[in-house]
């Protein structure tokens, strides 16, 4: 009886839960109906949360628990590893990376969401234009010269409708570098482009890629071949908002609706040497402005950006350089992307214009003469792409060594076969360690990214001395005294002299030749002037006449006479002289001055019998015939002869 009972009650609870799952199920499948005919279901949100919730299911996901064969697991397994690599190389600026990710996003939206011809207009409108917003249209603009011009596509767009001019806009008063949304419109109109089913489901599926592990509005942007891209580096930050309520009701309202550019509207890119802002785009909140920040500067784990350590600098896996600032440190998050086009950095294509002939041979022969060179100028204006044009000319036989702040010369791309090593600074070591590490390391050229702190500039000069063959750096100088005086301070501060003279002497002594960079206003790039330095040696002046005078006024006289001398020298002795060998004059690079006797021998000790058959040719046909030309030959050759040895 009891027995009878309890199997009853088992029966009861079975029948009971078999109905609350049947219910259940029913339940679910009202509601996914529900979620069908939802006007909501097609939208960029609702996709977008599809694919994140769907990525993350994929990759969470028991492969043990599901009853998987042997291969089939492995199989799983290996795509799994995949996905979850991709996802997160693309946050490292990965182009492999992102279209792995982006096609996944492609077969999700396709097979599994049910995006068709129909309702993928919900998403964006691409068959009322009118309706379209300047991002769409430029996305569109983008994707579609992307699939013709590949990571030219922006260039090629800038180039075609001549953006990339100074332009007045309403409510400034001065002209800009500035693309507009208007001026997008007009573009989208004139090219009349007919889009595939599949070109609109790549166009979306960017936009849902872009918010979701990609970098916003600048995603496709940063990929393109341009010198670089920032943002938050303009317009109102959050933190000013409060302030101006207090103040000004009006004025607030304007930043409320957009009239005004707000810090998450601030995009920027760097072409051709010109910073040109993207009116059209924008962030849309600071939180996106936000979450780009602290993603784009993560590869390599650099260290957390926080508070109380407010600016990252790093590199993305593309080799572009990155920084990332952030508040109480800066006014606003900001961030600074700068790529190098190493398949373009080669003198031909740098130095442009009447005469860059006999520039570029100049620039050679003081690479092959192994001169110790400063490339300077302001930021932007070409200096690092400069230095990797130059390298190219450094004989192959010489070991090359660099320190930079950050990875960005990339020599190793371009010369994979050559003996070149890079350090850089890390929170641990020091850019004066990492040089101190240069000289165990057998170099020959030392190669520094930027002088750009005191101990790396005294240890320039004093390696510059004893440690390599020659060497060459950049910094921010903007004249040729200035260098000296910048150098030489450096010099003091580290405590290597206490003594301005002595420490200006060591540095003219071991400089010998600034190449100096210009950017105009216009963003054009040249190079202004190529200055030697040339170090006046102390002559003896001193007189012992006072000893052929018979009268004491006599002697007083050449007295005076030798302590003019002396007082001159330690008060106001010139230690040096400065010469332009090439100036860029009214458009056209022309050769000035004639390379000095002392550094044209040292030049030709330095080079090979082909290179120095041409130098003296140059040297011929543009300064005349050089002195004892035959007998510095046979002083070149016994010297190569000896450093073979």
């Amino acid at each position: 009886m009891i027995i009878n009972m309890i199997l009853c009650v088992i029966v009861v609870l079975i029948a009971g839960m078999l109905i609350m799952r049947t219910l259940t199920k029913k339940k679910e499948q009202k509601v996914e109906q529900e979620i069908q005919q939802d006007d909501k279901t097609y939208t960029l949100a609702k996709m977008t949360e599809f694919v994140k919730r769907r990525l993350d299911e994929i990759t969470k996901i028991n492969l043990y628990d599901i009853g998987l064969s042997e291969e089939e697991l492995k199989r799983r397994k290996k795509k799994k590893y995949e996905l979850k690599k991709a996802l997160k190389g693309c946050t490292y600026g990965d182009v492999n990376d992102k279209k792995y990710v982006k096609e996944l996003i492609y077969d999700l939206l396709l097979k599994e969401y049910g995006v068709d011809e129909t309702n993928i207009s919900k998403a964006i409108p691409f068959d009322i234009p009118s309706l379209l917003t300047d991002q769409d249209k430029f996305d569109i603009l983008i994707y579609m010269y992307k699939k013709e011009f590949g990571y030219e596509a922006l260039t090629q767009l800038i180039k075609k409708y001549n953006l990339a001019t100074l332009k007045y806009i309403s409510g400034e008063a001065k002209p800009s570098y500035v693309i507009t949304g208007d001026e997008i419109s007009d573009i989208f109109e004139k090219e009349q482009l007919v889009l595939s089913f599949s070109d609109k489901l790549n166009v979306v599926v960017q936009r849902i890629y872009q918010h979701y592990k990609g970098y916003s509005s600048i995603d496709e942007v940063r990929d393109m071949n341009i010198d670089g891209v920032s943002g938050g580096v303009s317009g109102l930050p959050e933190s000013f908002l409060s302030q101006v309520a207090q103040t000004d009701g009006d004025y607030l309202d304007q930043v409320l609706e957009n009239k005004v550019p707000r810090a998450c509207d601030s995009i920027w890119i760097f072409f051709q040497g010109k910073s040109i802002r993207l009116a059209f785009l924008s962030f849309e909140t600071e939180s996106e402005l936000k979450r780009v920040c602290q993603n784009i500067y993560k590869y390599n784990n650099p260290g957390q950006l926080s508070d109380s350590n407010g600016y990252k600098i790093n590199e993305m896996k593309d080799g572009s350089r990155v920084v990332v600032v952030r508040p109480s440190f800066s006014e606003t998050w900001a961030f600074f992307v700068r790529k190098f086009d190493v398949k373009r950095a080669t003198l031909e294509q740098l130095v442009l214009g009447p005469g860059h002939e006999k520039g570029i041979d100049l620039l050679k022969f003081l690479v092959k003469g192994a001169r110790i060179i400063s490339l300077t100028g302001e930021q932007g204006c070409g200096k690092t792409t400069m230095l990797m044009g130059m390298i190219e000319n450094i004989y192959e036989t010489m070991n090359i060594r660099v320190q930079e702040t950050a990875f960005e010369l990339h020599l190793r791309k371009i010369y994979p076969t050559r003996n070149i090593l890079t350090f850089r600074e890390t929170e641990t070591i020091s850019g004066q360690e990492g040089l101190d590490v240069q000289k165990k390391t057998d170099g020959s050229v030392n190669i520094i990214g930027e002088v750009a702190t005191d101990p790396v500039a005294s240890w320039m000069i004093q390696a510059a001395q004893v440690a390599s063959k020659f060497t060459l750096f950049t910094h921010h100088a903007k004249t040729f005294p200035n260098l000296v005086t910048a150098l030489r301070n450096s010099m003091l501060r580290t405590g290597v002299f206490n003594d301005e003279r002595t420490a200006e002497e060591q540095v003219v002594q071991v400089l010998n030749f600034d190449i100096h960079l210009v950017k105009d206003f216009r963003g054009r790039r040249y190079i202004e002037r190529v200055t030697e330095c040339i170090p006046l040696e102390d002559k003896n002046e001193y007189t012992f006449d006072h000893r052929n005078e018979k009268t004491l006024e006599g002697k007083m006289d050449k007295f005076f006479d030798n302590a003019t001398h002396y007082f001159t020298k330690v008060t106001d002795r010139k230690l040096y002289d400065y010469v332009n060998i090439m100036e860029y004059i009214d458009g056209e690079y022309v050769l000035t001055n004639k390379i000095s006797d002392t550094n044209i021998r040292e030049m030709r000790n330095n080079m090979d019998e082909t290179d120095l058959e041409a130098f003296d040719k140059f040297v011929e046909e543009n300064w005349g015939s050089v002195s004892n030309k035959k007998e510095e030959k046979v002083v070149a050759k016994r010297t190569r002869k000896k450093s073979n040895v």
